[in-house]
């Protein structure tokens, strides 16, 4: 398991009962997560003075109860800063335990970097920008596509607070198959991908994703971007029963029988500071050019 240790200003509290009890920044909020199927047992006197509680709905969705938040604050994780809100399906804007695999890809740009070679990165499902903003900040070019004009509307408020705004990324809003497709047909190539595809979902024209039905053609696709000496391709998942050995098969298939290299697969997890155990959060499969 891969933990995101090196967060100061996010702290995974406690969790139990269905739930976990986070500290962003000033603010304490209570989310749902259905992997929590233990029964809470510690009196942590947070669980009480939460600021914010999500509840959800038995009708489908839900909304955030109790909620004393301000409209967004910003969080910091080292020099990179993000604008957190409460939004819709209990999200804040921040998925934490990314922070994991940030620091993993930005060590391969810096060495890629101090080596001499220029790194542009494609980011597919990028949201608001936390692996865009982890990706130039190492050094790399990066080209952000995202079907939310709101995501990528808030990754671009991100790059400006963390000191970012100047460099050099690309902010696409666009189905991200049908993007890949056109830069395979432009010609164009990348040294790095990134892709945190959701479970299910739309683009901009009403385009349905499945993961389990469209992830083996997308990596396909997205490896004929690849140049002739990349440096990793990662790609996450928030799917239950999508195991991380699957993608790292695909990847094996698509990336690694072409370059050779080093793969390796595993949950995303951050550590509960009530019980010093982590909990499962997802999960990441790696490449890297040796």
């Amino acid at each position: 398991m891969w933990i995101a240790d090196n967060w100061k200003d996010y702290e995974l509290l406690d969790a139990g009962d269905g739930e976990r009890l986070e500290k962003w920044g000033e603010y304490i909020l209570i989310r749902p997560d259905p992997q929590i199927i233990w029964k809470r047992n510690s009196g942590h006197p947070m669980w009480r003075r939460a600021d914010a509680m999500y509840k959800r709905s038995s009708k489908g969705g839900g909304e955030w109860s109790k909620n004393d938040l301000p409209e967004q604050w910003t969080i910091n994780y080292g020099e990179l800063k993000f604008i957190l809100k409460p939004m819709g399906f209990k999200h804040t804007g921040l998925f934490p335990e990314q922070a994991a695999n940030w620091d993993w890809f930005s060590e391969l740009i810096r060495k890629s970097v101090a080596e001499g070679k220029s790194v542009k990165v494609l980011n597919l499902f990028a949201y608001t920008g936390g692996a865009t903003l982890a990706a130039a900040s190492a050094g790399a070019s990066v080209v952000h596509v995202d079907a939310s004009k709101g995501m990528v509307a808030q990754a671009k408020q991100n790059a400006q607070i963390s000191g970012l705004g100047d460099k050099p990324i690309r902010y696409i809003v666009d189905d991200c198959k049908k993007f890949v497709e056109r830069e395979i047909r432009r010609g164009n190539k990348y040294d790095a991908v990134i892709m945190d595809p959701p479970s299910y979902g739309r683009g901009p024209s009403g385009e349905i994703w499945k993961i389990e039905e469209s992830v083996d053609e997308l990596i396909s696709l997205a490896a004929e971007l690849l140049s002739d000496d990349p440096i990793f391709f990662l790609i996450n998942s928030y799917t239950t029963g999508l195991s991380p050995l699957a993608m790292q098969y695909i990847l094996g298939m698509k990336v690694a029988r072409r370059y050779g290299g080093k793969m390796e697969s595993g949950e995303l997890g951050l550590r509960a500071s009530a019980t010093k155990l982590p909990i499962p959060c997802g999960a990441s499969a790696r490449w890297q050019r040796i």
